[in-house]
């Protein structure tokens, strides 16, 4: 009976409830560990966390750290071109979703990979001798631990945790990931936030949130999106297990400014991102929406079929998109004052061969022009801009 039942003779629910709460935990050891701590610094663990963490992966997923962290560093670095270890982009999205894990093992025995990209992770005597050496092993104890626990069934459920992480984090978040979703910020990649609530992949769910901002130990961006991940990480925190390094920066504004200065510049090219959503929310689109208003029919289809590559990141436009809003921004002289303003101030903090002093004038020059046009939405988001400020230390 104890080999027909196992040694808890669990009834379904909960066999359910155990499988969600170990893959949860994997999910959990994947994002705070593997990639927050990791491969981007973002925060810190306490030793006895960090281990735990460590251990579990090698138990439920046989992963080892140094690879994980160069194949998942590499990504950012050649991130979507041929070099990228796993873009959907060039690649194609049936591959990276069904063939993830593959593409994962492939770049693994990529030596070169791993020398440039795995540097500062463990290398301690369990790690070269047990995590490293002997893969295997726990991937076969926890088998044996769940036909202990559940007999039979427990191989369904061990099957489950061996499927957790290939399908959810190599082939959903990398795959998805960069293919399908909304974008809170026009990246020069095409990553995505798959879904606002960053429950079931830890928060993994936030990768265009990410992309933006990789060394911040929080995900989620927008006040509607949830990131367990970080909710597990103030936990460890408020008992100082864990020590948060970095976070994305939160604008912060001033009194009215009478001129843009060089505290100013520093406050906008920190907060770019935020800078341009909030261009596309308050200049774009409202513009777009007043001309779309009086135009007649013919111009209304051309300013329609114009509206999602009005924000698109310029480097990401295929043949199409450049045709539909080359006829929108021909059909409407303030859109184009307004997009042709975006790509000027976009171009401000991409000149980083110029010297502080030139981005400033470049700046100045960019707000009094602003305001000198009759366009009302971008001469309050010039104005705006003075009043950024830096976060203080």
């Amino acid at each position: 009976m104890l080999f027909v039942e196992g040694f808890l003779n669990a009834s379904v629910l909960d066999y359910v409830l155990y499988t969600l709460v170990v893959t949860h935990i994997t999910i959990a050891s994947v994002t705070i560990y593997l990639h927050r701590n990791q491969a981007h610094r973002a925060l810190n663990l306490h030793p006895v966390v960090s281990h735990f963490f460590r251990f579990w992966i090698w138990l439920t997923t046989g992963t080892i750290t140094k690879e994980w962290v160069a194949i998942h560093r590499k990504h950012h670095a050649k991130c979507e071109t041929e070099e990228d270890p796993h873009s959907p982009q060039t690649r194609g999205i049936k591959k990276v979703l069904l063939q993830g894990a593959e593409l994962y093992r492939a770049e693994a025995r990529n030596q070169e990979t791993l020398d440039k990209f795995g540097v500062g992770t463990p290398d301690d005597w369990v790690e070269r001798h047990l995590y490293t050496s002997r893969t295997i092993w726990g991937p076969i104890a926890m088998f044996l631990i769940n036909i202990f626990l559940f007999g039979p069934i427990g191989i369904t459920i061990w099957a489950v945790q061996m499927l957790w992480i290939p399908v959810w984090a190599a082939g959903v978040i990398n795959g998805l990931g960069h293919w399908w979703g909304y974008r809170n910020y026009e990246t020069k990649d095409a990553s995505t936030n798959i879904f606002p609530l960053g429950i079931l992949i830890g928060g993994e769910e936030f990768h265009n949130n990410h992309h933006t901002y990789a060394n911040s130990a929080k995900l989620s961006s927008k006040w509607w999106e949830l990131d367990i991940g970080w909710v597990y990480i103030q936990l460890l925190v408020l008992f100082r297990l864990a020590k948060v390094n970095k976070v994305a920066p939160t604008p912060v504004f001033g009194a009215d400014n009478n001129k843009v200065d060089m505290e100013t510049l520093r406050a906008i090219v920190t907060n770019r991102f935020q800078i341009m959503s909030r261009y596309y929310a308050n200049v774009t689109f409202p513009v777009f929406k007043d001309e779309l208003h009086k135009a007649d029919e013919s111009c209304r289809r051309v300013l329609k079929r114009a509206k999602r590559v009005l924000i698109k990141e310029e480097s990401l436009l295929d043949d199409d998109a450049r045709d539909r809003l080359n006829h929108a921004l021909s059909s409407s002289e303030r859109l184009e004052i307004v997009y042709q303003y975006k790509l000027r101030l976009q171009a401000i903090w991409k000149r980083s061969a110029d010297t502080q002093e030139a981005l400033l004038q470049s700046l100045q020059e960019w707000c009094k022009q602003a305001e000198e046009t009759r366009i009302k939405a971008l001469q309050d988001f010039a104005e705006g801009l003075r009043r950024y400020q830096l976060q203080s230390a």
